[in-house]
């Protein structure tokens, strides 16, 4: 079954406007111009979890329109690499977590197909792991030699002062506004991981239009709190 026929679902928030780039102005920049059809053969980015791979990649995805599309191996890897059939024809196509199938024969030599059927078609291949091409355990060399020709970036997670900044953003991209002591008493309060706390924004969100009301500390509270 080809992937072109998944209905998968973009984040609605998983736009390059949402993603704070601190840190990582190159790569944002880059991945700009590539879903604006720049950069051959496309980029591999590579970064702890929850540093904004998958936000980047389906930024990628808001941008080209119909013209990329979205594979995500953590959740379609039991589907097996006959997904991957017929993705030659879009001019981008993006792979989440690669790494989940490395080592594995068919899914790595349905990627090195991939590939170069891709630059047959003058497309691009954006690609997201938690490790460089070279550190990302293929089996098939010519398939790591291959993915290490793209452009190769490392996401940088962001310091205390620029998740307070990433968090306001966020907000201001769903109409809310969060001030400087309310961001700040979350990160200290909460999980101190970007996917963590734009969920605990979200639901935040969620509760403050219920009960409308700003997002202050106190508000803030009573809802971590269960109140």
């Amino acid at each position: 079954m080809s992937q072109l026929a998944l209905p998968l679902q973009l984040a609605d928030h998983a736009v390059f406007a949402s993603f704070h780039a601190a840190g990582n102005e190159t790569l944002v920049a880059t991945l700009r111009r590539l879903a604006a059809g720049d950069l051959e053969p496309g980029c591999w980015i590579w970064g702890a979890g929850a540093t904004g791979k998958t936000h980047l990649l389906q930024a990628v995805c808001d941008a080209a329109g119909d013209r990329a599309v979205y594979v995500p191996l953590e959740s379609l890897s039991h589907a097996g690499p006959g997904i991957l059939e017929g993705l030659e024809t879009r001019e981008v196509v993006c792979i989440d977590d690669v790494d989940e199938v490395a080592a594995d024969p068919a899914w790595e030599a349905a990627l090195f197909r991939l590939y170069n059927a891709l630059q047959e078609n003058d497309g691009k291949l954006v690609v997201s792991a938690a490790a460089p091409p070279r550190e990302c355990g293929f089996d098939l060399a010519d398939l790591g030699s291959r993915m290490s020709r793209l452009a190769v970036f490392q996401v940088h997670p962001l310091d205390e002062a620029q998740r307070v900044s990433a968090l306001q953003l966020r907000a201001g991209h769903r109409g809310l506004e969060l001030p400087d002591e309310t961001a700040t008493y979350l990160l200290r309060r909460t999980a101190r991981d970007m996917a963590s706390l734009y969920g605990l924004l979200d639901r935040l969100d969620l509760e403050a239009l219920r009960a409308q009301r700003r997002l202050t500390i106190p508000f803030v509270r009573d809802v971590l709190s269960g109140g």
